[in-house]
């Protein structure tokens, strides 16, 4: 029984010390969600429940070994990650620094995409490719983007700097800096040279061929009265 208390101690132990050295190693990821995630009460709550922060932990240290040339157990971490979370990272992609996901299910990251730091990446977004080429395939994205949920980027272009991609659209070109992308493909609706609210409401996004649309009826209706 001695024995059984010693090693629950010892396992009890090195959980503790691998939330410590998560808690120290990743604090500028969780001070991000902390920053963005409104619903993120606390230090403790992030680093202990916060399914994108885990997944980042479990990427960190395939990527390192998939650096080393160590593919299988790289792959084989990225799939247990996968399992656990919903979110699937490959080894492959670079990350930059302070990246948050929020939420996070069905979130796939490709092998070669670049992201860089303060991303933001919402619930169903598809990092990937377009074909089967070899070299490099999925998107570079920029520092401060915003990518909402369900959005589509694909294919080896690159996202500009402050940039924000609407829920849903689908991104097969290159997106300038300080821009906002709406529909399918994605349009530029608005933004161009500021910098972009990381806290923007999904509904403060509009498609401009809609509101052409809406104004054209309008003006009909107008017509129609008179």
């Amino acid at each position: 029984m001695n024995y059984f208390i010693q090693i629950l101690l010892i396992i009890l132990a090195l959980i503790l010390i691998k939330i410590l050295l998560i808690a120290l190693f990743f604090r500028q990821d969780i001070r991000a969600a902390q920053k963005r995630d409104p619903a993120a009460k606390s230090f403790i709550e992030v680093l202990l429940l916060y399914q994108g922060l885990h997944v980042l932990v479990a990427y960190r240290a395939a990527h390192f070994l998939y650096n080393m040339h160590m593919f299988f157990l790289a792959r084989y971490i990225s799939q247990l990650a996968r399992f656990a979370t919903g979110i699937e990272i490959h080894p492959g992609a670079k990350i930059g620094k302070r990246f948050f996901i929020d939420h996070g299910m069905g979130i796939v990251i490709g092998e070669t995409a670049i992201i860089g730091d303060d991303v933001l990446l919402y619930q169903g977004v598809t990092l990937g490719g377009t074909g089967i080429e070899k070299g490099k395939r999925h998107p570079t994205i920029g520092n401060n983007v915003v990518i909402g949920a369900g959005a589509k980027v694909l294919g080896n272009i690159t996202v500009g700097d402050n940039s924000y991609i609407g829920s849903n659209a689908v991104v097969i070109k290159d997106v300038p800096l300080n821009s906002t992308i709406v529909g399918v493909p994605g349009r530029i609706t608005k933004q161009d040279g500021r910098k972009i609210d990381v806290s923007l409401d999904h509904m403060q996004v509009f498609d401009p061929i809609i509101q052409t649309i809406e104004e054209l009826q309008k003006r009909i209706e107008n017509l129609e009265k008179k």
